[in-house]
């Protein structure tokens, strides 16, 4: 980090030397773009840009896809390309080492993280679950239910306690909030079980995922740099889109209104960009745009990586002023129409041509535009980007699980906790309703069945013949219709008033005080 609040990314080539290329602190939370092809120099470009961050004081949240972010923990190597890189823009290369706690929802690669399902919300979950319309309007309709019966839905089987609920009580459901069917109930079920069986319900629970635990600094001032292993997670990419947009609106409702700042709390990097807006709902893409286009004034700045920046919608896209485009290649006429379609988005400079220079960008070149001093982006330049001081590539399983075993997290969200929520509340609620019938069938099983034994004795008097063994009772006279119903309705009469009279004896004393 430079002195004047800014983050060296790299420097230009143009006449005179060129000039570094820095990107405002005051100005990062007006969020930013990484783009280029696969083996371009992305990851190295967000380690650059994470670390200068760090550098000031500015914590960060970064997605590791293939392990190699968690080399920032360990101090780079004085590798010959870096250091001749660094005299390259005027640097000495000095290896440093970044604060980093690691994060895995799953558990094995760092801390857990988990959120409840009614935090995740009801647009969130139904597109993790790929509902349409009319099960995502049920969806909406349970977690309605359980707000207003106050009955917490925590983890996946309060989810199905709550669906279960909804079957039960179909015709009352429906009448109060619109028609609830039983195929509907039973699609989200199924698909509940899907996402079960994928792990996710290693996601939902508790102790919950507190985000003041993502924006720390350490004992020198330094952010935190947070690194979630994603590896395993981009194999169930709703899950990881899910999770990532969960994280964002979280932040968006909690944090309080502080408008621009000299740096911001926190920046998001989201890695895979592309995956949060695959098949999204419109709705959802309001919400994404809606939150990034509010959340700079909440200090927290948003980078989407992605391969190409048609992946990002264009509401989003202008959103992005902070440009660092790595080389794109145009073999097919689909890519032709993105290498022209990046160069369109930045203020161009008239000493090349930028579309021309984005398939010929090397490993480790770049164009770059980052936000000048009045909000305006600056001119596009064709840059060298700095070397990183952290290590460049991941560490070793023994590295990580030492890093992991001293974080100042250790213990707080390592084992799940199960709170009395709706599964629990569902069940005893299903319990007491069966109280009232079970204290009935014994009541008539008792003085019922003694008094139904004198029916039968008073039947006989009167002539009744008992049914044969294996054939049917003969048809009831008169007389013994009249005897016979005569003793079931005193049956209940006695049972009722004995039963009362017990109830009052028993909880008398409780209910005078």
């Amino acid at each position: 980090m430079a002195d004047d609040g800014t983050i060296l990314v790299g420097k230009s080539s143009g006449s005179g030397g060129g000039k570094p290329e820095q990107l405002s602190l005051r100005l990062a939370n007006r969020h930013g773009l990484v783009a280029g092809a696969t083996g371009t120099g992305k990851t190295v470009t967000l380690q650059v840009m994470a670390e200068g961050f760090s550098n000031a004081g500015v914590p960060v949240f970064a997605a590791d896809i293939k392990g190699d972010l968690s080399g920032l923990a360990a101090a780079g190597e004085a590798k010959p390309v870096f250091v001749k890189r660094a005299e390259e823009l005027g640097l000495t290369y000095e290896p440093d080492r970044f604060p980093t706690v690691f994060w895995d929802l799953f558990g094995d690669q760092g801390h857990p993280i988990r959120c409840t399902v009614t935090e995740m919300g009801p647009l969130l979950l139904a597109r993790l679950l790929e509902l349409n319309d009319t099960q995502e309007g049920v969806l909406n309709i349970a977690f309605r239910v359980a707000d207003e019966n106050q009955w917490p839905v925590i983890d996946l089987k309060d989810l199905r306690a709550l669906l279960g609920f909804l079957s039960e009580n179909l015709k009352e459901i429906s009448g109060k909030y619109g028609n609830v069917s039983a195929a509907s109930v039973g699609a989200i079920q199924r698909q509940l079980l899907m996402l079960e069986n994928q792990g996710a319900d290693k996601f939902f629970g508790e102790p919950a995922l507190n985000l003041s635990d993502f924006m720390r600094t350490d004992r020198d001032g330094r952010g935190i740099v947070n690194v979630l292993a994603a590896d395993k997670l981009m194999q169930k990419p709703r899950l990881y889109a899910s999770f990532l947009l969960w994280m964002l609106s979280e932040l968006f409702e909690e944090l309080p209104e502080v408008g621009d700042l000299d740096k911001p709390k926190l920046v998001f990097f989201f890695d895979e960009a592309h995956l949060l807006f695959n098949d999204a709902p419109k709705a959802l893409l309001d919400a994404v745009e809606q939150v990034v286009r509010l959340i700079r004034s909440k200090g927290v700045g948003v980078y989407f990586v992605s391969q190409n920046p048609l992946d990002v919608p264009e509401t989003v896209l202008g959103q992005l002023g902070n440009r660092v485009q790595h080389a794109l290649r145009a073999f097919t006429p689909r890519d032709q129409r993105a290498v022209r379609s990046a160069a369109e988005t930045f203020r161009q400079n008239p000493g090349f041509d930028v579309a021309k220079a984005i398939t010929e960008l090397a490993v480790g070149e770049a164009l770059v535009s980052f936000l000048e001093a009045k909000g305006t982006p600056s001119v596009v330049e064709r840059a060298l980007i700095a070397p990183p001081q952290g290590r460049v590539g991941p560490l070793t399983p023994a590295e990580r699980a030492a890093i992991i075993a001293q974080s100042p997290l250790r213990g707080k969200y390592d084992e799940a906790v199960d709170n009395e929520s709706a599964y629990e509340m569902l069940a005893k609620r299903k319990g007491l309703d069966a109280a009232p019938a079970e204290a009935a069938q014994a009541s008539e099983g008792g003085l019922g069945g003694l008094l139904g034994s004198l029916g039968g004795m008073l039947g006989g008097v009167l002539g009744t013949k008992p049914a044969a063994k294996g054939g049917r009772r003969p048809p009831q006279s008169l007389a013994e219709q009249v005897v016979s119903n005569a003793a079931r309705s005193m049956a209940r009469s006695v049972g009722t008033q004995v039963g009362n009279a017990i109830l009052r004896n028993v909880l008398g004393g409780l209910m005078k005080r």
